[in-house]
C-alpha cells in the first residue's frame, strides 16, 4: 500500500557529496515516520536517520551526524537524505523505510548504491 523509490546514488570521491531521494507513492498518509538505512557488505543494516511526519523528531547515527541532513517535502511525498564530507566507510546500499503509526519499518525501498572512493 506504500511503495518507496530512492534516487540519487552513485560514485563519489571521498569529501564529496551526494543528495538522495524518496519519492513515496500509494498510502502515504498512513506513514508517520521516514527514514535512511543503509547496509555495507558483512555489516548488518543500521539506521542512518529518520524523521516523523511533523519533522520535529529526527535521528541521526552517531557515524553521520554533522555530515548527514534528512528532510521531508510533504507536499511532493519525497524525503531526501544530503551527504555531505563522505567517507569511504559511508559505502553501502542505502534504503528508504517508512513507519506505520503504532508499527515498525513496515516499507522498503529496492535501495541505491553509493560509493565512496578514496
Amino acid at each position: 500500500q506504500v511503495q518507496l523509490v530512492e534516487s540519487g546514488g552513485g560514485l563519489v570521491q571521498a569529501g564529496g557529496s551526494l543528495r538522495l531521494s524518496c519519492a513515496a507513492s500509494g498510502r502515504i498518509f498512513s506513514t508517520n515516520t521516514m527514514g535512511w538505512f543503509r547496509q555495507a557488505p558483512g555489516k548488518e543494516r543500521e539506521r542512518v536517520g529518520s524523521i516523523t511526519w511533523s519533522g520535529g523528531n529526527i535521528y541521526y547515527a552517531d557515524s553521520v551526524k554533522g555530515r548527514f541532513t534528512i528532510s521531508r517535502d510533504n507536499a511532493k511525498n519525497t524525503v531526501s537524505l544530503q551527504m555531505n564530507s563522505l567517507k569511504s566507510e559511508d559505502t553501502g546500499v542505502y534504503y528508504c523505510a517508512a513507519a506505520l503509526y503504532g508499527s515498525g519499518w513496515s516499507y522498503w525501498g529496492q535501495g541505491t548504491q553509493v560509493t565512496v572512493s578514496s
